[in-house]
């Protein structure tokens, strides 16, 4: 069975792109419209050492809790672990939608995409 959120996300991304000339949203939107199996797993510590300060990260897959981030970052991403959610919280971190994400960024200039 096929995920209706992730179709909804989908759908959303793709509407993003189009109305902001944004190809970044239509690439976030191929991820997602992947077999979840397809999809990769990042551990913290990875997007401490590809991220700085106050980046927006969006990462098409699962973020795992292993490993520390040294730095505030916004993180979107298709699933993330408690642990992970708690480390980037507590360090002042957020974590966000993909509604959120296409409003606080609309053209996707400024987004680290990871993966």
């Amino acid at each position: 069975m096929t995920n209706q959120v992730v179709i909804r996300m989908a759908k959303d991304l793709k509407k993003a792109s189009v109305k902001n000339n944004a190809p970044i949203w239509a690439k976030l939107a191929e991820y997602a419209s992947k077999p979840s199996s397809a999809r990769r797993d990042l551990n913290l510590n990875r997007i401490g050492q590809l991220t700085k300060e106050n980046d927006t990260v969006v990462f098409p897959g699962k973020i795992l809790g292993t490993g520390n981030i040294p730095h505030k970052i916004t993180v979107f991403s298709f699933s993330i672990s408690s642990s992970a959610a708690d480390k980037i919280v507590k360090n002042g971190g957020k974590l966000i939608n993909h509604l959120d994400l296409i409003e606080q960024n609309p053209t996707g200039k400024g987004v680290v995409l990871l993966g």
